[in-house]
């Protein structure tokens, strides 16, 4: 098998060996420095102090303070001459988003041939996922066990190679080969993607294992998160495939999945041995489970902002660069230290500081771009990506005339930013317009020090990505001013007290200066695309490309 191993790291290398040919033969025009050299670190302190203010309660979606949120960002936009681009005209694409949530009394059962029924304990072996589309589920069903559940032929790897699972519940375990590039397998181990793979293969339900013999099933005491649309139908969700091709996800303990691997004449040690590698081990299991459960829902408004500036070439003016961050937070939850509201100061107000202050740069241009701008404020981010994935799904703008999404998520505005991580550009021609931006800004373009955190898909580029858009992310590089090039040493610290936790205020750790660089690279990027002749397009034969791109 071909060693992918490379990617990330090996395309960064590659990008800084560039960057004296390509990158710093960029220079933006007069004009644009100008604009760019007009950014305020005071401006961006002054949106996160707002937005992150006890007033707004952590700016939770569906409450008061998130309104207030909307209303603030909606101001600054016009103020900056910014068009509506949401619904009917507005400024806002309403989402309408459901909480469902598992009632009591549910059973789970495994029959083995000549066993009988062997009941499960709820909570303790197993926990059922909500259903949002049906208030009542009972299934009974054989069971087949596909590895991590993924099919990707251009890795040459297939956990469903000669294992037949139509009318099956597949059981699967989260994780991805050693050999798959790491933005690749923080995807293939997303819920989402194994459930739309096992759909793809006839199964009728996904069961997810754990091999850590201490870890408990997930906690889903508070439910699950999903999109309706216009017709009440559930359009969006990270925990439900839309369309009823699966009637059941679930969740099972590491006994669970030792005694069905038991029926099979095999373990757990055996499939990770061979998982670990890179080798599929699919196993028929002589089982059959039998689950029944209800689910109660709760329907309530949240609602995107979505501004637009206007193209300047008449064509390509029909086209959209897309500049995204979301806007709400975890609202009022369990206190740490005596303080309940956790007001997301880090995560996402200089997010969405950074898109208004990218807003407030093309308004100083008199010369605009090529292609339109959008500008993205999310809902639902903390609830599963939702208000990314129902504005990518059903975008104000025809989908098609979207080319990419330039996303800020917790920029991490704590040191001087010296190099960047541009996660997801590798997979697409977006890699040379970073470049390009960090090298007029004399940035370093660096492998992600810290891949084992799947951000990725964590955040809301990967909903554009998952409707064949190019997207990225840029994070924080690991480059420092002592030489010691150890940033991601003090982020993990710093985030350890800080990181969705009430402490996440004004009060705490910021470089405002590291927060105006931000400003600059994104909305450089951003501006390259936009007078770019060429619409981004995804690499040769890139997994991304390939799994989502319009067919």
């Amino acid at each position: 098998m071909p060693d992918f191993s490379f990617s990330l790291r090996a395309l960064a290398g590659s990008l800084l060996l560039a960057l004296p040919a390509a990158a710093q033969s960029y220079q933006p025009a007069p004009a644009v420095t100008t604009a760019l050299e007009q950014v305020e670190p005071a401006a961006i302190k002054a949106h996160i102090q707002f937005l992150a203010d006890d007033r707004l309660q952590g700016r939770q979606p569906g409450t008061p303070g998130y309104q207030l949120a909307v209303d603030y960002v909606t101001q600054q936009l016009k103020s900056f001459g910014v068009k509506p681009a949401g619904d009917k005209g507005s400024f806002v694409q309403r989402v309408r988003l459901r909480r469902a949530v598992v009632q009591a009394g549910n059973t789970l059962s495994l029959q083995t041939s000549g066993q009988g029924n062997t009941p499960l304990t709820a909570g303790q072996d197993y926990v059922f996922y909500p259903n949002p589309a049906a208030p009542s589920v009972q299934v009974e069903a054989p069971l087949a066990f596909a590895g991590y559940g993924i099919t990707a032929p251009a890795l040459q790897y297939d956990d469903y190679a000669g294992l037949d699972v139509k009318g099956k519940l597949v059981v699967v375990l989260r994780g991805a080969p050693r050999s798959f590039p790491s933005t690749v397998a923080a995807a293939s181990q997303d819920l989402l993607l194994i459930m739309q793979n096992a759909a793809e293969h006839g199964a009728v339900g996904v069961v997810v294992a754990t091999t850590n013999p201490k870890a408990k099933v997930s906690n889903l005491q508070r439910g699950a998160y999903s999109v309706l649309d216009a017709q009440s139908q559930v359009a969006a969700s990270r925990t439900f495939l839309p369309g009823g091709a699966l009637q059941l996800v679930a969740s099972v303990s590491a006994d669970v999945l030792q005694n069905l691997l038991r029926t099979a004449a095999t373990d757990t040690s055996q499939v990770l041995a061979a998982l670990r590698q890179s080798r599929p081990a699919p196993v028929a299991l002589p089982v059959r489970m039998q689950a029944r459960f209800a689910t109660t829902y709760r329907d309530f408004d949240s609602y995107n902002v979505v501004g637009q500036i206007r193209g300047s070439d008449k064509r390509l003016r029909r086209e959209y660069v897309v500049h995204s961050a979301h806007l709400d937070h975890l609202g009022v939850a369990t206190p740490v230290q005596g303080d309940s509201i956790y007001n997301g100061a880090h995560d996402n107000a200089s997010g969405v500081a950074s898109v208004l202050e990218i807003a407030r740069t093309y308004s100083r241009l008199k010369q605009k771009p090529k292609r339109s701008i959008l500008l993205v404020l999310q809902t639902g981010e903390e609830l599963g990506l939702l208000g990314s994935a129902y504005f990518a799904s059903h975008p104000t703008v025809p989908k098609a005339s979207i080319v990419a999404d330039v996303n800020t998520d917790m920029p991490t505005i704590i040191a001087p930013l010296l190099s960047v991580v541009p996660l997801g550009a590798q997979h697409s021609s977006l890699a040379g317009p970073v470049a390009q931006a960090a090298g007029a800004l004399g940035l370093t373009v660096e492998a992600d020090p810290e891949p084992e955190q799947n951000r990725f898909i964590r955040s809301d580029q990967y909903s554009f990505v998952m409707q064949g858009i190019p997207a990225l992310h840029i994070k924080y590089g690991n480059r420092t001013a002592d030489g010691r090039n150890n940033l991601s040493e003090l982020v993990q610290k710093w985030r350890a007290v800080t990181y969705h936790k009430p402490q996440d205020d004004i009060n705490g750790l910021f470089d405002f200066e590291a927060g105006k660089k931000y400003v600059q690279l994104n909305f450089l990027i951003g501006y390259l695309v936009a007078n770019d002749a060429q619409r981004p397009t995804w690499n040769a034969n890139d997994f991304f490309g390939q799994r989502f791109s319009p067919k």
